[in-house]
């Protein structure tokens, strides 16, 4: 038995809100911690977790299986879920016995985190952090190196934008997607309000964003808001 463990927040079962897999019924497994602060961040950053070994959180995932009936995957998320990422490799090599398809959502910062666990991951929900929406530094040079990892899985990239996000931002995002693989599928998601009274993001943002992909020849771009918030649901 792996005595190594992962602080986890929350597991439960649920319908994915965001990306290409809109609507798919996941169980949600919420890793405590995260390497960047973005501003739009709506995840505490020190809620309560709970220690669980790899055995454990597999226990825990076919308990909810059982109890919820089938789903289409489970959705590793936080957080950043790579820091744990010595922790992912014994959890989904046992997940795989069981035939459970592991979808990583991810901020896309750790290339090397990711390499270590890649040939487990069956869908990577990459997400492109461009400085003008995160208030963070840039990470071009990561994002890059991450998407060259995690480009031959079943990848998508997912761009949260705001009304300070600058169109050069969106067009670097793309331009390096299609770099490496010109049909990576692009989600321009527009940041939820955090706070009462926060604007939202215009729609002639949204449409100038799409534009710009357009006019660069982005094979599959698309605008998904965050759907679960609007539906209300966990």
């Amino acid at each position: 038995m792996s005595k190594i463990k992962a602080d986890i927040t929350d597991i439960f079962s649920s319908i994915q809100g965001e990306g290409i897999f809109l609507g798919a019924k996941q169980i949600f497994v919420r890793f405590r911690k995260c390497n960047l602060a973005c501003s739009f961040c709506d995840e505490p950053r020190d809620g309560a977790a709970k220690e669980y070994t790899p055995d454990e959180l597999l226990r825990e995932v076919k308990f909810i299986e059982l109890s919820n009936g089938p789903h289409h995957s489970i959705s590793l998320t936080g957080g950043e879920p790579l820091l744990y990422a010595e922790f992912l490799k014994v959890f989904l090599k046992a997940a795989r016995k069981e035939k459970v398809v592991s979808y990583l959502e991810t901020n896309g910062t750790l290339p090397r985190e990711l390499d270590k666990v890649i040939d487990l991951i069956d869908i990577v929900a990459m997400d492109i952090k461009v400085p003008s929406s995160t208030g963070e530094r840039d990470f071009w040079k990561e994002h890059l190196e991450f998407l060259r990892i995690a480009s031959w899985k079943k990848t998508f990239v997912k761009i949260v934008v705001t009304n300070d996000t600058k169109d050069g931002d969106i067009l670097k995002a793309i331009t390096m997607v299609k770099k490496i693989k010109g049909n990576i599928p692009i989600v321009i998601q527009p940041a939820s309000p955090i706070r009462k009274g926060d604007a939202a993001i215009t729609s002639d943002k949204l449409m100038e964003f799409m534009k710009i992909g357009l006019r660069h020849n982005a094979e599959n771009i698309r605008v998904i808001p965050q759907m679960h918030k609007m539906m209300g649901i966990k």
